[in-house]
């Protein structure tokens, strides 16, 4: 008997570009689809993290290659993607991770400078990169955009506010290059990740007050893991999801259900 579903899930031959890679769930997701036979990119702003990170992906067998990338820079942006290109002769898959969030607390408190930073690098920074690479994807015959965004993107979570908001137009893009890109078989999707144990979020499951009230809306009961993110960025990266675009999907362990 031979196995019809098992090959869509191989990503040998396959070249991904993670952005915010040096930890967390971009580590993670990055990590899975190496594990999956990809060769990936590693980016974040600091080179000696991503050497740090591809250093250990090396170490267990992994092809990997650390290239840093401010997102919040369109030149450095459209590097990452010539650099991509030179290491790797393509790209196949992108994963939009990186994301930035200056400011904890009302939206009052965000003022002109730190929002610029977040809408350049959350949601500029995305566009721009995959613009850039959209003839590449284009000329091989299309691939897969995975776009991280967050419950906060569907609905406004407090004190993260206009992170929030760059969320939800990641929604929007995610959808719109769906629209226009399917035709050239480039797949756009969004996972929109609950409360993660990360670095990244350590502000809000550090808190007591803030982590209690989260724990009694979530179903499950407790925060996820970066880990869990993987499979789901492997199956959007694959042709297990050939039929999949334009899509919201959501992993927060019940809590936008509740």
């Amino acid at each position: 008997m031979t196995d019809r579903i098992k090959p869509l899930f191989d990503l040998k031959g396959k070249i991904a570009l993670v952005t915010g890679a040096s930890k967390g769930i971009g580590e993670s997701m990055a990590r899975g689809l190496a594990e999956f036979g990809a060769k990936v990119v590693v980016s974040s702003r600091k080179q000696e993290a991503v050497d740090q990170v591809t250093e250990s992906f090396k170490n267990d067998g992994l092809e990997a290659t650390g290239i840093a990338a401010n997102m919040g820079n369109i030149d450095a942006i459209h590097n990452l993607v010539d650099k991509t290109v030179e290491a790797y002769g393509g790209v196949d898959i992108i994963i939009n991770n990186a994301a930035a969030n200056p400011v904890f607390g009302p939206i009052q408190d965000t003022d002109e400078r730190a929002f610029n930073k977040i809408i350049d690098v959350n949601l500029k920074g995305p566009f721009e990169l995959s613009k850039k690479a959209y003839p590449v994807l284009k000329q091989r015959g299309g691939g897969s955009i995975i776009n991280i965004s967050s419950i906060g993107g569907i609905t406004p979570e407090r004190f993260i506010g206009i992170y929030s908001v760059t969320k939800a137009g990641i929604i929007n893009l995610t959808q719109a290059m769906a629209q226009d890109w399917g035709p050239d078989n480039i797949r756009v999707n969004a996972i929109c990740p609950g409360l993660i144990k990360t670095k990244f979020s350590e502000a809000l499951w550090t808190n007591e007050e803030i982590l209690e009230r989260f724990i009694k809306k979530i179903p499950m009961g407790r925060a996820g893991d970066p880990d869990e993110l993987g499979g789901l960025a492997v199956f959007l990266a694959s042709d297990a999801a050939a039929y999949c675009t334009g899509g919201v999907y959501v992993m927060d362990g019940g809590y936008k259900a509740t």
